[in-house]
């Protein structure tokens, strides 16, 4: 039992930081890998740089995306795309006042 004891508070201190730093990480990139997989033309999006725009058009083969803006179109990768400020932007009004 002594030995144990030994290595209790070290496995106490992994379990901490699993759970409060690599699971919620974890949890996150899946979330934002299906963000950008579920994408399509016509969506309202906001990249992590503060570009607004519209998507025009979709590209599997390299994961990119053209992005339709008022200054003319632009071609971002999908990961550049902030899941939390587009998921805001494509709040209808309805869904606002709940």
């Amino acid at each position: 039992m002594g030995e144990i004891g030994q290595f209790l508070p070290f496995i106490a201190m992994f379990a901490v930081v699993y759970f409060f730093m690599i699971a919620p990480q974890m949890k996150r990139a899946k979330q934002e890998k299906k963000f950008a997989s579920e994408l399509k033309r016509g969506d309202k999006v906001i990249t992590k740089s503060g570009l607004h725009g519209k998507i025009a058009d979709l590209n599997d083969k390299d994961n990119s995306c053209v992005i339709e803006t008022m200054a003319g179109k632009l071609k971002f990768d999908r990961t550049a795309i902030s899941m939390e400020l587009s998921k805001n932007l494509n709040v209808s009004p309805t869904e606002v006042k709940k």
